[in-house]
């Protein structure tokens, strides 16, 4: 079953520009990319030619007598004749182009031809990208494709569209939810947070209505995600990669959550790792939250490129990296504060990210004031946290009442609890947190 995913709406809209540019969706794998991309094709056009470069391995040849459509063309009906290409009713599908990243040289002839539209997609693709960005720069546009947000699966739940809407009205009028409607989006909320946004994993737990195969699922992916690094990653990467992406649940677990190369090893040194916190990046697989110098405007270019921390692009895959003893805590008691606040971290950049956000936190080694995350309005910049119940934020309020930093003068708090207000500091219900660029937009 198809379940409805953001990225149809951008697709609709790429089909009406007049001059389409070939579309590169990028992402993590198992995310929905090809799903979402042949269920619009079918729907817009007579002919659909779909090469996957990774189960058709064949297929990687067609590029060896040059990049024009033409050759192109001739080489995709060479291997399969009844593949068909009809000027203006054709779409070209080219899909896991991380095996085959010279590819997309031929995008920009593609263009050029403008008989046919063209859509590429790729999981892991790492530095492998930098290769893409330069051999079609100006003859693309990307798209980046995430796994389902908490909006996407209440749609799977059968929700309407509209439901976003109640929901902001709650918001901006501060008009607390009712105990049912508490108890009902938290009890999906906490299901989500279980099955994570694989649609794979969303589809099994609706058709057997069961978690008992949730964990296995899981552990799959996270198995796969090791696997890719070591197939795509390149030469003495591939080990320094792994030792990045298996070392973010236990540096997350520590008090101070900042990312530690020392943790590594003894004589670990960032430049030894050049590259593969970007690599990871990349992938899709994770997400990096930048320290901030000061908590200021702006906030790009007033980072500590030094420190960072380092969050699961999904936290299901976070909650997969943890032991077993934790993962049982998590799933019967629904146990969202192991792992120090870990999780709680986790959920909130998820959704900050998914949301369009870049990450960044402030930590002042010289005293405990921290603050999980930042966003920017028009007017202010905002700090936004976490907390597991209704508890004072209190380096938020020395934030907001320190005259050093005029640019702060309210607070989000997002926590399982109700909506609240207490002098500057706006407690929101964490299920809402993918609404927060809306809200903020129409507060």
């Amino acid at each position: 079953m198809y379940y409805t995913r953001k990225i149809d709406s951008f697709l609709e809209e790429w089909l009406k520009m007049p001059s389409r540019l070939p579309l590169i969706v990028r992402g993590a794998r198992q995310v929905g990319k090809t799903a979402s991309v042949m269920q619009f094709a079918e729907r817009h056009y007579e002919h659909v030619v779909s090469v996957n470069f990774v189960t058709e391995p064949r297929y990687r040849q067609i590029i060896e007598y040059g990049y024009s459509p033409a050759s192109i063309i001739k080489h995709i009906t060479r291997i399969d004749p009844s593949q068909t290409f009809v000027p203006g009713k054709t779409l070209v599908f080219f899909d896991e182009i991380q095996a085959c990243p010279d590819v997309t040289t031929s995008l920009k002839f593609f263009k050029l031809d403008g008989r046919y539209d063209v859509i590429c997609s790729g999981s892991l693709l790492g530095i492998q990208y930098q290769r893409i960005e330069s051999c079609s720069v100006g003859y693309k546009l990307d798209y980046t494709m995430r796994s389902l947000d908490f909006e996407e699966y209440l749609w799977s739940l059968g929700y309407p569209k509209e439901l976003a809407d109640d929901m902001l009205s709650h918001l901006w009028s501060l008009t607390p939810f009712s105990q049912g409607e508490m108890a009902t989006y938290t009890g999906h909320f906490m299901d989500y947070l279980l099955l994570g946004g694989m649609p794979a994993v969303v589809a099994d737990f609706h058709e057997s209505g069961t978690f008992s195969r949730t964990g296995l699922l899981q552990q799959q992916l996270l198995l796969d995600y090791q696997e890719d690094i070591q197939k795509y990653a390149e030469g003495l990467d591939k080990a320094r990669i792994l030792e990045v992406f298996n070392q973010i649940a236990p540096q997350l677990a520590k008090e101070n959550k900042k990312f530690q190369w020392s943790r590594l090893g003894r004589n670990a040194r960032a430049k030894d790792y050049a590259g593969c916190v970007e690599w990871l990046l990349d992938a899709g697989v994770i997400s990096i939250c930048h320290g901030l110098n000061a908590p200021e405007l702006p906030l790009k270019g007033n980072y500590d490129p030094s420190r960072f921390k380092l969050y699961m692009a999904d936290t299901s895959m976070l909650l997969a990296m943890l032991d077993e003893e934790d993962r049982q805590d998590f799933r019967q008691n629904r146990n969202l504060g192991i792992y120090k606040g870990a999780l709680y971290e986790n959920i909130l950049a998820e959704a900050l990210t998914k949301g369009g956000y870049d990450l960044y936190y402030y930590r002042r080694e010289d005293s405990s004031l921290e603050q999980d995350f930042f966003v920017r309005t028009a007017q202010e910049l905002l700090p936004v946290e976490v907390k597991a119940g209704n508890n004072t934020a209190k380096s938020m309020r020395t934030l907001i009442a320190s005259p050093a930093y005029p640019a702060i003068r309210h607070g989000l708090k997002f926590a399982m609890a109700n909506l609240g207000q207490q002098n500057e500091i706006t407690t929101l219900p964490l299920f809402t947190a993918f609404l927060l660029k809306r809200y903020l937009a129409g507060r």
